[in-house]
C-alpha cells in the first residue's frame, strides 16, 4: 500500500509507517507533482499547507484515507472525499495541553500586562505603578466547551485557585463534579465570569456567537481568550467594547482571516494578539504527527476508524464489540440486495436489544453498503447514506432497546415499487446468522452460496430440491425450512376434518458447497410447487 506524505513530518511518524513491510512510503521530497502521486496512493498525510480540493480527491483512484496532523481540517474537502468513500481523520487532542498552556499564557498575560512591560522596559520606561496587575486566584474562569482542551484550562485553572464555571450542553453533570466545575447556561456564565475562554469548534450555533448582544450580557471588565477559532467573534462588536472599556481585555490567537489584515481588533486597546501559535509546540507537533500516522495504519490494516471527521469513530474497544455486528449488517443487506427486485425506494434498519444503544451509525452504513453493493460497485462505509440520498432512497432507524428472545438482533427492511423484503439477524459466536425472512423462520448462516426458494406448502419438494442439486452435483451444506403460520393451521384442520388444506406457503434458505449453475437454477424453477428461486452470494 502506498502512503503519500505531502508534508513534512517527524521522523518518529514515518517510522510508524516504515515498520509495516507492506506499506510504501513516499515523502513530500519525493513525490514530485502531488496531482500525479495521488492516483495510486491508499492513503494522503497532510498538516495545514496542503490543499486537498475536489480536484485531487477526483486524481486519486484508491485513497481510502485522509490523515491530517492537526485539528482543523479547512484545507480538506471532506464533502468531495465523503462522495467518493475517503475517510478524513484528524488528531483532535493531541495538542490539548500545548493549547491549554497558551490560553493560560494568555490569561496570565492580560493579568499582569506582560506584552506591554515588556515593550515599555525595554524603551528605558520603568512603569511599575501603571502595571500593577490582578491576581488569577479568587477569580472566577467561564470556559466555553468542556472538550479536551477545555478540560485541560479547566484543571490548569483550579491549580491557580480560580472557580470555574462551564457551559457544554453535551457534558455530563459526573464529568462536571469530578473537575470541580460548575456547568451553568451560556447566559449564567456571560454574567458571572472574570475571564472567559473559548473552545468550541465552528459551527452554524457558534458562528459570531460574541456579538454585541452577547457582550451586553457580560460582567463589565469580562477579560476574553480565544485559541479556538476566528470565526466565533464580531470583530467589530469586540472592537467596539473594547475602546469603550466595556470589556476589558482580550487575547486572541485565532482570526476570521488568517494572517489579518484591516482587523479593527489589531488596533484596539488591551489586545494581546499571536499568530495562531497555541498548538504549535515540539511536543504537540511530534505527537500529532505520531497520532495520524497510527490512525492511519490502524485503518488501513484493520478497518478501525478513529477521530473521522466524515464518518462516526469508534474506540478499539467499541469496534471489537461492534465488528461482528457490522459484519451483519452489512451481509444482509447484501442477502436482501440480491433478492428483492425493482428499484429501491427505501430502506429501514431495526436495532433490537442492548445494540440499540450503541452508535449505530456504522451499523446503518454497513446495512446501506450491503444492500447497495450490487449496483453501486463504489459504495462503502464512508459514502453510503451519501450515496443512498442522492438516488433519492429513504433511510429510517428504528431502535428498541428493550431485549429480545434471540438476544441483540439487527433487521432491515429493503421497499421497492415490485414490494417489499424484510430480514432479521443475529450473531451466533462471531458468525452473522439468518433469524427469519418475510416472516418465515429460517435460521441459515449468511456465508457463501445461498439459494432462497418458496414454495406452496405441499408434499415433496424438499425431496425434488435434493434430487436436482445432486444431479447437478451441488452438494447442500445446510437446508434451512421455514412454514407460514397458515401452513401449520391449515395442516391441523386438514387433519380433523379430512378436507383439502388451504394454500399455504414454505420458505427454504439452502447453502452450499457450489454455486448453482444456471441449469441447475432453471431446473428449481420448474419444480411446480416453486413461486420464486433466488441465487445469492455472500
Amino acid at each position: 500500500m502506498k502512503i503519500l506524505i505531502a508534508e513534512k513530518v517527524s521522523p518518529a511518524s514515518l517510522k510508524v509507517f516504515r515498520d509495516e513491510p507492506d506499506f510504501e512510503v513516499v515523502t513530500h521530497e519525493q513525490m514530485g507533482d502531488i496531482m500525479v502521486a495521488v492516483r495510486d496512493a491508499d492513503a494522503l498525510v497532510v498538516r495545514s499547507a496542503t490543499d486537498v480540493n475536489a480536484k485531487l480527491i477526483d486524481q486519486a483512484q484508491k485513497l481510502r484515507v485522509i490523515g491530517r496532523a492537526g485539528v482543523g481540517v479547512d484545507n480538506v474537502d471532506t464533502e468531495a472525499a465523503t462522495r467518493k468513500g475517503i475517510v478524513v481523520m484528524n488528531t483532535p487532542g493531541a495538542n490539548a495541553i500545548a493549547v491549554a498552556e497558551h490560553t493560560l499564557g494568555l490569561m496570565l498575560s492580560l493579568a499582569r500586562f506582560i506584552p506591554r512591560a515588556d515593550q515599555t522596559t525595554r524603551a528605558g520606561k520603568w512603569e511599575k505603578k501603571s502595571l500593577q496587575g490582578t491576581e488569577l486566584r479568587g477569580k472566577t474562569l467561564g470556559i466555553v466547551g468542556l472538550g479536551r482542551v477545555g478540560v485541560e484550562v479547566a484543571r490548569r485553572a483550579k491549580a491557580f485557585g480560580m472557580k470555574v464555571l462551564a457551559y457544554d450542553p453535551f457534558v455530563s453533570q459526573q464529568l462536571a463534579r469530578e473537575l470541580e466545575i460548575e456547568l451553568t447556561g451560556l447566559d449564567q456564565l456571560y454574567a458571572g465570569s472574570d475571564y472567559l475562554s473559548l473552545h468550541v469548534g465552528l459551527t452554524p450555533q457558534t458562528a459570531g456567537m460574541i456579538n454585541a448582544g452577547s457582550i451586553a450580557k457580560m460582567k463589565k471588565g469580562v477579560r476574553l481568550v480565544n485559541c479556538a477559532r476566528g470565526e466565533l467573534i464580531d470583530d467589530a462588536a469586540l472592537a467596539a467594547a473594547l475602546t469603550s472599556g466595556y470589556v476589558g481585555g482580550a487575547a486572541l490567537d485565532v482570526f476570521t482571516h488568517e494572517p489579518p489584515k484591516d482587523n479593527p481588533l489589531l488596533t484596539a486597546p488591551n489586545v494581546i494578539a499571536t499568530p495562531h501559535i497555541a498548538g504549535s509546540t515540539n511536543e504537540a507537533q511530534e505527537l500529532v504527527g505520531v497520532q495520524i500516522a497510527l490512525q492511519v495504519k490502524e485503518y488501513l490494516k484493520r478497518s478501525v476508524i478513529q477521530n473521522a471527521v466524515n464518518v462516526p469513530s469508534l474506540s478499539d474497544e467499541e469496534y471489537t464489540e461492534m465488528h461482528p455486528y457490522i459484519d451483519l449488517a452489512e451481509k444482509l443487506g447484501l442477502f436482501l440486495g440480491q433478492t428483492s427486485e425493482g428499484n429501491v425506494e427505501s430502506i429501514t434498519i431495526g436495532y433490537h436489544g442492548r445494540v440499540a444503544e450503541w452508535k449505530t451509525d456504522l451499523l446503518r452504513n454497513a446495512a446501506l453498503k450491503g444492500t447497495l453493493k450490487q449496483s453501486i460497485d463504489s459504495v462503502n462505509l464512508v459514502n453510503a447514506l451519501s450515496v443512498a440520498a442522492e438516488r433519492g432512497i429513504q433511510v429510517q432507524e428504528q431502535k428498541k432497546p428493550e431485549e429480545t428472545n434471540a438476544g441483540n438482533v439487527i433487521s432491515l427492511s429493503v421497499r421497492s415499487h415490485e414490494g417489499e423484503h424484510r430480514a432479521r439477524g443475529v450473531v451466533f459466536g462471531r458468525s452473522a446468522r439468518l433469524l427469519d425472512l418475510d416472516g418465515f423462520h429460517v435460521e441459515a448462516p449468511l456465508e457463501g452460496h445461498l439459494t432462497v426458494l418458496r414454495n406452496r406448502d405441499v408434499p415433496g419438494v424438499i425431496g425434488q430440491v435434493g434430487t436436482v442439486l445432486g444431479k447437478n452435483e451441488i452438494n447442500i451444506a445446510n437446508f434451512a425450512l421455514g412454514r407460514s403460520d397458515a401452513s401449520a393451521s391449515s395442516a391441523i384442520a386438514s387433519a380433523s376434518s379430512g378436507a383439502a388444506s388451504v394454500r399455504a406457503e414454505a420458505m427454504a434458505v439452502v447453502q452450499t458447497d457450489q454455486p448453482l449453475t444456471p441449469a441447475a437454477l432453471d431446473e428449481l424453477k420448474r419444480i411446480g410447487a416453486v413461486i420464486g428461486v433466488r441465487s445469492v452470494q455472500i
